[in-house]
């Protein structure tokens, strides 16, 4: 029995019923998105079933043009009366819009014509009590690693499964349909040094390749473990290791500071960086929308326009941008698929981690950050941060109360090397990232 209501097929129907409605109405023109979601989400603590949650959604947006006024609508009613009044509605709002000379549907030479198969979706009938069964397994195994595991915040098991389509006027329709599924857990340790906390995940689009819960449990428990102890370190310039689980969100400011809308606003220390240095030379991005199973994997956009494989950084030289129809011709550039955000970054790796962290030699190795102090402006950066302390490539003790600080062009450009351990629970794939310094404030 399938987990949707409506077909790929359905939905594109409702999705030409709603285009046909717009130009009725008097649309020059207009695009659709219409899509419907299922999930269920099971959580247990201390062995007792927490929460169980199930999900079934669905809606409709539409967004009309009148010349290049601007009008959207939504609704989550199927029936032909509520996308009639969710029509009319985006069209009294375009009404009363300002024409915006960058606004419009993409170029219709960019939109996307072919549509491989991406092995985005893999069922999974999972019944709730086994769901149960799996979440009790992975915080047991997190519960089980030390006896100075006291307390847990739980164990879960999560599953969604997504349908959509996007039409627009020029002729497009594109469809998908797709899964994931995710198991975490999160425990406390506690001894004479106090309490910490810990976690570990793992999330696929097919269930088989889900790391086991045991698994899962172990590592949240480990790594709860190996964090008591921890105390602040001296105050001073030393190298950092961010460990890969972090790591990520350096490339994840990298990706904010060239996007399209950072830029036409004048908002990014990335400004007008095309073919520059913005990395160490030991940098290379790619940018992969094709990765079958992958986790922001598409054929297209959320516009309807082709998605491409990108070298986007070769030897620490930025190639490319992210940019939508509209940041596009603001910038007076051309859309490169990234409506609605990036696709699948691979940094290669040049090192493995223990190599990592003999070349660290003595400085710090960051496993959580907190806080969000970066000003994507000037790149300014400034966390609170926990991990290790290392010395002569040893780590020695867990670090906690700390603050790293630089500036995310410096540190960019001060890499000097990146990991082989990529986690795969995420499409932002990148090892741990060893910086050539920061500036550490603790103790």
């Amino acid at each position: 029995m399938s987990a949707f209501s409506y077909s790929e097929q359905q939905l594109q129907q409702l999705a030409a019923q709603v285009l046909d409605t717009a130009r009725a109405e008097g649309a020059t023109s207009a695009d659709v998105e219409v899509s419907e979601s299922v999930g269920q989400n099971v959580s247990v603590r201390l062995g007792d079933v927490e929460t169980i949650e199930y999900n079934r959604d669905k809606g409709v947006g539409v967004t009309v043009y009148l010349g290049q006024a601007k009008g959207h609508a939504s609704t989550s009613d199927f029936s032909a009366q509520a996308l009639a009044d969710t029509v009319r509605a985006a069209v009294a709002i375009a009404r009363y819009t300002a024409a915006d000379e960058y606004a419009g549907l993409p170029d219709a030479a960019l939109l996307a014509t072919r549509f491989p198969d991406l092995d985005l979706y893999h069922g999974w009938d999972l019944p709730v009590d086994d769901a149960i069964v799996l979440a009790q397994r992975c915080e047991d195994a997190a519960r089980a690693v030390d006896t100075r595991i006291s307390n847990s915040e739980g164990g879960s098991v999560n599953t969604h499964a997504s349908r959509w389509v996007y039409a627009n006027t020029l002729g497009f329709s594109g469809a998908g349909t797709g899964s994931r599924y995710s198991v975490s857990a999160a425990v406390i340790a506690e001894d004479e040094s106090g309490m910490q906390r810990d976690y570990w995940y793992s999330t696929r689009r097919d269930p088989a390749e889900l790391e086991s819960v045991e698994s899962v449990g172990r590592r949240a428990g480990e790594r709860a473990v190996r964090r008591l102890g921890a105390r602040r370190v001296k105050t001073g310039e030393y190298p950092v290791l961010f460990e890969a689980p972090v790591a990520a969100s350096l490339l994840s400011h990298w990706v904010s500071a060239i996007s399209g809308s950072s830029l036409y606003r004048k908002s990014s220390f990335l400004q007008d960086s095309l073919g520059q240095a913005v990395f160490a030379p030991c940098v290379n991005v790619i940018e992969d929308p094709f990765v079958k199973k992958g986790l922001a994997s598409s054929a297209f956009d959320g516009e309807g326009v082709a998605t491409s494989r990108r070298e986007l950084v070769t030897d620490g030289v930025l190639n490319g941008y992210f940019l939508s129809s509209y940041s596009a011709r603001k910038l007076g550039m051309q859309s490169t698929g990234n409506a609605g955000g990036a696709h699948n970054l691979t940094v290669a790796p040049t090192s493995t981690f223990d190599a990592l962290l003999r070349d660290l030699g003595t400085g710090l190795l960051v496993t959580e950050l907190l806080g969000h102090g970066i000003n994507l402006v000037t790149g300014d950066y400034s966390r609170g941060a926990a991990g290790f302390w290392v010395e002569n490539g040893v780590i020695q003790h867990p670090v906690e109360e700390i603050t790293v600080a630089g500036n995310l062009r410096e540190m960019f450009s001060r890499i000097v090397g990146i990991g082989d351990d990529v986690l795969l629970s995420s499409s932002r794939q990148v090892g741990s990232i060893l910086i050539e310094r920061m500036t550490v404030a603790g103790a």
